[in-house]
C-alpha cells in the first residue's frame, strides 16, 4: 500500500475537466506496473458517484458476479444476466446523473472472454455514446492495452475521448515523496526510479545497504524477484526481453554486441523486441545529442533505473544472495556508487532542463570516438550551446574538470559560430568562483532546485544569459 500521493497533478486536472463535460468520456489509462494507476483513479473518484471495479485473472463469470457487486454502492445489478451488455445497457438507461466507470486491470477482461474488445466497442457505440457516463479502462499491461485498446486496428479505436499514459514520477516529486536529504534521495532513486510502490519501500530511516538487504535481497522481499514476475507478465516469451535487458545492462550497448549476445542473426530478427521494451519504458535508445534521430551512433541504455539495478546487482549476484545475502551486500558495496553516478546524470539533466540556464530546445548526452560529456543542450535559432559534466564526487576541482570540458567541447561540430556556456555538477567542489556564463552546483544547490528553490540561486532571468 502506498503510504502517500504526490504529483499527478497534471493528469487529475485532466480527468476533472473530463469529468465536468457532461457526455460521455472514454479515457483508457496505462503504464507499466506499479507506477500509480490505480491510486490515480482512486484519488479521482473520491466524493463522486463511481464504480471501480479491479479485474482478476478469473472466469468471465467470476469477474462480473465480482462487477455487480463493486456497482452496488450506485446501482443494482444483481438480477441480470451475466453478460456484460446487458448490464451496461442497464446502468445506461438507469443513471441519469454523472457515474464514472473504472474497470481497472482491463486486461484480465480480455484474457477472460474471447472478442471482449469488440463487446465494449459495441457497449460504447450502442449504450454509453449520449450517455451521462464517464468510462475509465486501465491496464498494467502495456502491450495488451497498446493492441487491444489503443491501437489503429483495435475495436475500441476511435471511441476514446482522451487517454494517459502514466509515466514514473519525476526526480523532484521523489524527493517530495521520500522527505530525505537530496543525497539520499539520490540513492533511493538509483534502486526505485520514480515508482511509487518501490519508493514506498524505502520510505522509513536507515542505511541504504540495510534497506536494501531487508527489501530487494531477503528471500521473501517484495523486490526480490520482481524483474522476473514484471517481465512473465508482460510477455509470453519473456526468455529474449530478459537476455537483452542482461546485455544492456552489462554494458553492451551497441547493436551489433547485443544482436551476439543474444544469438540473433540479424537486426530484422531483434528489432521488434528492442522497440517492446522501448514501448513500455524498460530500454532506450540514444543518439548523440548533436544527430538526427535515425543516427547509426545509437545506442542502447536500460531506461528504468529500477531493472538497471535489479539486473546489475540482484541478477549477477544471484547464486551468493541465496546463499548469504550479507556477503552479496559487501560485493555490491564497491560498485553502488557507480550505478548512482549514472542515474545522477539523468537528476541533472531533468533538474537542469527545469532550470532554463537559457532557451534550450533539447538536452541529450554527446560521444565520439571515446570522447563523451554529461549534457550538451542546444539552442539553434540563438546558436548557444551548453556543455555540462556531473561528478558524484566530494571536493572537485573546478578549474581541472572546466579545462577538460572545453577540451572536449572544441569537438562537438554543431552550429558553426556559437555562444557557449558551461556547468559543472558535483557533491562538492574545493572552491566556487563565480564566472560569467559558467555554472557550478552542488549538492546544496541541487536540494533547493529539487524543491522548488532555484529562483533563490539563479534568480528569474536565466534565459537572458
Amino acid at each position: 500500500m502506498i503510504t502517500k500521493f504526490i504529483g499527478r497533478k497534471q493528469e487529475l486536472k485532466f480527468l476533472e475537466e473530463r469529468h465536468r463535460s457532461k457526455q460521455f468520456e472514454f479515457i483508457p489509462i496505462y503504464g507499466r506496473r506499479r507506477v500509480g494507476k490505480t491510486e490515480l483513479i482512486l484519488q479521482m473518484i473520491r466524493n463522486k458517484k463511481a464504480i471501480y471495479f479491479l479485474a482478476t485473472s478469473g472466469t468471465k463469470k467470476n469477474n462480473i458476479e465480482r462487477f455487480k457487486k463493486s456497482a452496488s454502492g450506485a446501482i443494482e445489478l444483481a438480477a441480470l444476466k451475466d453478460e456484460w451488455d446487458p448490464i451496461f445497457e442497464h446502468i445506461a438507461k438507469s443513471v441519469k446523473e454523472r457515474l464514472v466507470i473504472a474497470i481497472d486491470e482491463f486486461p484480465y477482461l480480455i484474457k477472460s472472454e474471447r472478442g471482449l474488445s469488440s463487446i465494449f466497442q459495441a457497449i460504447v457505440d450502442t449504450h454509453l455514446k449520449d450517455s451521462n457516463i464517464m468510462l475509465i479502462l486501465c491496464g498494467s499491461s502495456m502491450s495488451v492495452m497498446l493492441k487491444k485498446v489503443l491501437a489503429y486496428k483495435a475495436p475500441l479505436y476511435g471511441r476514446r475521448t482522451g487517454q494517459i499514459k502514466l509515466l514514473p514520477l519525476r526526480f523532484k516529486e521523489v524527493v517530495e515523496f521520500l522527505n530525505k536529504p537530496v543525497d539520499e534521495c539520490i540513492r533511493v532513486y538509483s534502486i526505485c526510479g520514480g515508482i511509487p510502490a518501490y519508493l514506498n519501500e524505502f520510505v522509513g530511516k536507515g542505511d541504504i545497504f540495510s534497506i536494501i538487504a531487508e527489501k530487494v535481497l531477503k528471500k521473501d522481499a517484495f523486490l526480490r524477484e520482481e524483474m522476473d514476475f514484471l517481465l512473465r507478465q508482460e510477455f509470453r516469451d519473456p526468455k529474449v526481453y530478459y537476455s537483452i535487458l542482461s546485455a544492456v545492462s552489462s554494458g553492451l550497448r551497441n547493436m551489433g554486441k547485443i544482436i551476439s549476445y543474444c544469438g540473433f542473426d540479424s537486426r530484422a530478427g531483434i528489432t521488434p523486441y528492442l522497440r517492446s521494451l522501448e514501448a513500455i519504458g524498460y530500454l532506450r535508445r540514444e543518439v548523440p545529442v548533436t544527430e538526427r534521430s535515425r543516427s547509426k551512433k545509437g545506442l542502447y541504455f536500460i531506461a528504468d533505473p529500477f531493472a538497471n539495478f535489479w539486473f546489475r546487482f540482484v541478477k549477477e549476484n544471484e547464486t551468493l544472495i541465496e546463499q548469504d545475502a550479507e556477503e552479496a551486500i559487501k560485493k555490491i558495496k564497491p560498485s553502488f556508487d557507480a550505478l548512482v553516478a549514472s542515474v545522477f546524470e539523468d537528476v541533472c539533466r531533468e533538474l537542469l532542463w527545469e532550470l532554463r540556464l537559457f532557451d534550450y530546445e533539447k538536452t541529450g548526452r554527446w560521444w565520439h570516438k571515446g570522447e563523451e560529456i554529461d549534457i550538451v543542450a542546444l539552442n539553434s535559432s540563438e546558436k548557444r550551446i551548453l556543455f555540462a559534466e556531473c561528478k558524484w564526487q566530494e571536493n572537485v576541482d573546478a578549474s581541472k574538470v572546466l579545462a577538460e570540458l572545453k577540451d572536449k567541447a572544441k569537438k562537438v561540430e554543431w552550429g558553426g559560430a556559437r555562444k557557449e556556456y558551461y556547468c559543472i555538477f558535483a557533491k562538492s567542489f574545493k572552491r566556487k568562483p563565480k564566472l560569467d556564463g559558467i555554472w557550478l552546483i552542488d549538492m546544496k544547490d541541487i536540494e533547493k532546485m529539487a524543491r522548488g528553490k532555484a529562483m533563490e540561486l539563479f534568480g528569474k532571468k536565466n534565459n537572458k544569459a
